[in-house]
């Protein structure tokens, strides 16, 4: 059974509700079966987790205790080669099971989910009161709200490469991160995020990739006064997307720190340090990251693509002539929606293929202005036939959680 530590909660997006809205979320339950948990990775979990080693038989096993608690400790085996490996292990699950200490309920998440840990740390300047009471509350929401940003920034970019995403992949970006839970810590200065290995070792990997290059791109920027070096960061993940998330992440700071770790569990990724070094950012890198946002904005091209849609909204000033159509992208484009300014012919031929229930294909080019969400150049608009079970199919698709991709065929 899955553990979900009372002290970690969902990576929400602002419009979700609350956890029901995620059934893959491992619940509350039993520690993690003794018979699957390796010693090794038990060790390597407290000790990322602050605990120290104090003592123990070399080699065989050692004790541990956590920061502060002097009177609280756990045998652990070095390997499942020591004869009482079993008990021990049973022993100390048991234990880390029962106690109250927040580092306690994460190791026992991090065996039961072997996660990847990303760790943001903001310098905050306390003020004549320190941070109390909402202000404390509010430096805490500004750093959540970065850090998510940072996250789909890193699923973006395991999706595909951009200087500036809009809406393309989003959707399925925002989906990867459901699994992802929080750590707060008091005061709103610090905040670890746990990234399930199985979905979501993309995501860190990439945006462990995008950091360090961001941190080059801006330092090359600063040592040099050219902006070269950001063109060539897009091939590490490196976007509008990521420079607003750390404009986000150091705005009212004194500075800002990004720290990653890998689940023992699952090994280093291939091309990554086994201890990646934290990246720092500071409030002198702000002007840089904005610079290199507006010129990702400014050079992405328009994307050249046939899409078919359904269409959900029509327009025009007058009873004659063309007008503006919106559809639900079922296929052809990484947006859920585009917009598109048609001819009278093809107005009329996208109206009739709504009363009928058809989808239209379309081709265009999405600009990058308004997010890619706009087609200009719309020619060639044409009825899809779909029969009569692929149209209720469609239907269904377009007011429930099905893949529309299922009832389309693909454009010859």
């Amino acid at each position: 059974m899955h553990w979900h530590p009372s002290n970690l909660e969902p990576l929400l997006p602002p419009d979700h509700g609350g956890p029901g809205h995620f059934p893959g979320f491992p619940h509350s339950g039993a520690a993690p079966d003794p018979a699957t948990v390796d010693p090794a990775v038990l060790g390597a979990l407290l000790h990322r987790h602050g605990w120290l080693r104090r003592g123990g038989a070399a080699g065989r096993y050692g004790r541990w205790t956590p920061p502060g608690h002097a009177g609280t400790s756990v045998l652990v085996p070095e390997n499942r080669a020591f004869p009482d490996c079993a008990d021990l292990l049973e022993e100390a699950l048991t234990a880390l099971s029962r106690s109250t200490l927040p580092s306690a309920r994460e190791v026992l998440y991090g065996l039961s989910v072997p996660s990847d840990e990303i760790r943001w740390e903001r310098e905050v300047p306390p003020g004549a009161y320190g941070l109390e009471g909402e202000a404390a509350w509010t430096v805490q929401e500004q750093l959540r709200s970065a850090a998510r940003q940072l996250l789909l920034a890193g699923a973006l970019a395991a999706r595909a490469r951009a200087g500036y995403y809009g809406a393309r992949h989003r959707a399925k970006a925002e989906r990867a991160l459901d699994a992802v839970l929080v750590g707060p810590q008091p005061g709103g200065r610090r905040l670890s995020a746990y990234v399930p290995v199985d979905g979501g070792r993309g995501t860190v990997t990439r945006l462990h990739h995008a950091l360090h290059a961001a941190r080059e791109a801006v330092d090359y920027q600063r040592a040099t006064g050219g902006m070269e070096a950001f063109d060539a960061a897009v091939a590490a993940g490196v976007s509008r997307e990521l420079a607003e998330a750390l404009i986000a992440l150091v705005r009212g700071s004194e500075g800002a720190r990004v720290a990653l770790a890998w689940a023992p569990a699952a090994g280093v990724p291939a091309g990554c340090a086994a201890r990646p070094e934290p990246v720092e950012f500071s409030p002198g890198d702000l002007p840089v990251l904005r610079e290199a946002a507006a010129r990702y904005t400014r050079d992405e091209p328009a994307v050249q693509v046939r899409v078919a849609g359904a269409v959900v909204r029509m327009r025009r000033s007058a009873p004659g002539g063309g007008g503006t159509v919106r559809l639900r992208v079922l296929a052809g484009a990484d947006v859920p929606y585009v917009r598109a300014a048609l001819d009278e012919e093809a107005y009329r031929v996208a109206g009739h293929a709504h009363l009928v229930g058809l989808p239209i294909r379309i081709s265009g080019r999405l600009q990058r202005r308004g997010g890619f969400r706009r087609l200009t150049d719309a020619a060639d608009v044409r009825p899809v036939p779909l029969d009569e079970v692929e149209r209720d199919r469609l239907m269904k698709s377009l007011e429930e959680s099905y893949d529309p991709a299922d009832v389309l065929s693909t454009d010859d």
